[in-house]
């Protein structure tokens, strides 16, 4: 309903600040919350009450979800393989969100509560293969998910499940599979693999040096999820009936090297690649099984890679090529 006022949480994010434009866009009433400072939001809009909060604090969640209707909590200490493999603490260190956030919005009374998990909660015996069995729902138990990063979702997951059958609490959980778009990060270790190749593709083009590292061996296989599919998503399962967690993922299997190839396409370029071996990879292959969010809501992320690698492509070029035009020219030697 159009009265209702609605938390984002983690909106100075990538998919936080999609979301919330999405919310303006429908004429939602919106209060947006990052621990980060307000000019280092990826997205800011004027519409919405932006808040500079550490929600690691008791005391700013119960700020953040005054008179608050709705809570998405899309808040989280993460980035791509390389940052969750070097910063298992500081990843687990987001139960700490979750946690305060549920006991706020319990303590207030929110209609419904939103928890962003991810695919990284699927077992690691399930994703040995780079040609993977797309991953149910079901296959997050026996537990032994993603070190770090993988436990903080899936104990945030139980928590969520617990506070909705001790406390009343309409909770509702997605499991982001590797989401990708504009207005997100492209470098300084948290990108995910869409990013971090465009970006490689467009340095190595406008450098000249026309040459790529891969992380792994290039053969590793996954899915790759086109953002506003992700907020269509995100909001079906908020507002459905299905109470358990569900895939919220494309089901379209690539591998590493099948991106590159699409990339360059894209740029219209050939790359020299090498393979960085010891980069971390996390698993070889990740997919998502649909079946189950096909069933609830008639509807699955449907986007083809090659679309929305182009727009993602293209606002990437758009930031890069002003700060390489506006480096210094190298002096000829005489």
């Amino acid at each position: 309903m159009a009265s209702e006022k609605i938390l984002v949480c983690g909106a100075g994010g990538f998919i936080g600040g999609h979301l919330v434009a999405d919310l303006i866009r429908h004429g939602k009433r919106v209060r947006a919350a990052d621990v980060k400072p307000l000019d280092e939001w990826f997205q800011l809009f004027s519409d919405a009450e932006n808040f500079q909060f550490d929600l690691c604090s008791r005391e700013n969640c119960g700020r953040a979800v005054a008179d608050i209707d709705l809570v998405y909590n899309l808040a989280a200490d993460m980035g791509g393989m390389g940052f969750i493999e070097n910063n298992k603490a500081l990843c687990m260190l987001s139960v700490l969100v979750n946690a305060h956030l549920l006991m706020a919005a319990k303590e207030v009374g929110v209609n419904r509560f939103f928890y962003a998990s991810s695919a990284c909660v699927y077992a690691a015996g399930k994703q040995i293969d780079p040609n993977v069995t797309a991953l149910k729902e079901e296959d997050a138990y026996p537990a032994m998910p993603e070190d770090g990063y993988g436990w903080e979702k899936l104990f945030s997951e139980r928590m969520c499940r617990h506070f909705r059958e001790d406390f009343g609490l309409t909770t509702r959980v997605a499991r982001y599979h590797n989401v990708y778009g504009p207005h997100g990060t492209y470098d300084g270790g948290r990108e995910k693999a869409p990013a971090a190749i465009c970006r490689k593709v467009i340095s190595a083009k406008l450098s000249g040096t026309h040459e790529i590292e891969i992380w792994g061996d290039g053969k590793q296989t996954r899915s790759f999820q086109w953002i506003d599919d992700c907020v269509k998503g995100t909001q079906l399962i908020m507002q459905g009936d299905y109470a358990e967690p569900l895939n919220l993922g494309s089901s379209e299997l690539v591998t590493i090297n099948q991106l590159v190839d699409l990339v360059e396409e894209i740029a219209g370029v050939r790359l020299k690649r090498s393979y960085n071996l010891s980069a971390p990879k996390v698993v070889n292959g990740r997919n998502s099984d649909n079946n189950l969010i096909q069933s609830v809501f008639n509807w699955e992320p449907s986007t083809r890679l090659r679309d929305g690698l182009e727009r993602t492509y293209a606002w990437i070029y758009d930031q890069m090529a002003p700060q390489v035009a506006a480096r210094p020219a190298k002096l000829s030697a005489v």
